[in-house]
């Protein structure tokens, strides 16, 4: 597979979301009530965890993109980002400022168990609802069903599957990205740095978007082809 040289990342990134999305889709159509995962539930919106700077970009594509449809939303947004970095900014491991979590921070480091409870600036509060949806990150696609993640094995959700027998499970086991598409993607990015949804929902927003509309216009039409 690959992907058009010099490629904007968002563009690209809409073949990484079909094909996530596409994965997905069948597991939750053969998965049936083994699933329940539903608007208002708030078990995977809690506690931050690493995010590639495509989930980053994509979250502030999608902030700005509120900014103009409902500037108050996107400002409480912002503000529940700002307040969360504020929180985390004495423990966070790597550079706040920038918001790059250092390198080798794994998922045995105390930060993470330390703001386990701190839910994320994307959730209103008030409905429990994700106010970026569309633009989440790949880990926000991936809870739920078990998935196989650049060759890690995943459990599922703790409220699903909980009647599936060890076999059954395995049989709705899906690989979210096989052909490593986000893995391209981020090369042609150049980067590999990881950082939170708080870090960048806080920090500087999106480009001016008249000028970003003007972009999107010049671009072609059709999907990167595989």
């Amino acid at each position: 597979m690959l992907l058009a040289a010099r490629m904007d990342p968002l563009w690209a990134d809409r073949l990484l979301l079909r094909v996530v999305d596409d994965a997905l889709s069948d597991v939750y159509k053969r998965a049936g009530g083994h699933l329940v995962c539903r608007a208002g539930c708030t078990e995977c919106c809690v506690g931050p965890f690493p995010i590639t700077m495509l989930d980053a970009l994509r979250l502030k594509r999608g902030l700005a993109e509120l900014s103009v449809r409902d500037p108050q939303r996107a400002e409480a947004v912002r503000r529940r980002a700002v307040q969360a970095m504020d929180a985390m900014r004495a423990s966070f491991p790597g550079d706040p400022d920038s918001g790059v979590l250092d390198g080798g921070v794994g998922p045995e480091h105390p930060f993470w168990t330390e703001f386990g409870a701190l839910s994320c600036p994307a959730l209103d509060p008030a409905t429990g609802l994700c106010e970026l949806y569309v633009w989440r990150p790949i880990t926000c696609r991936s809870f739920g069903p078990p998935v196989r993640v650049d060759g890690q094995d995943l459990p599922p959700c703790r409220l699903c599957f909980q009647q599936a027998k060890p076999a059954e499970l395995e049989a709705f086991r899906v690989t979210l990205d096989p052909d490593g598409v986000q893995d391209m993607i981020l090369a042609e990015m150049g980067t590999d740095q990881q950082t939170l949804i708080a870090a960048a929902l806080s920090s500087d927003p999106w480009p001016d978007t008249a000028s970003e509309t003007e972009t999107q216009s010049r671009r072609p039409k059709r999907p990167p082809p595989l």
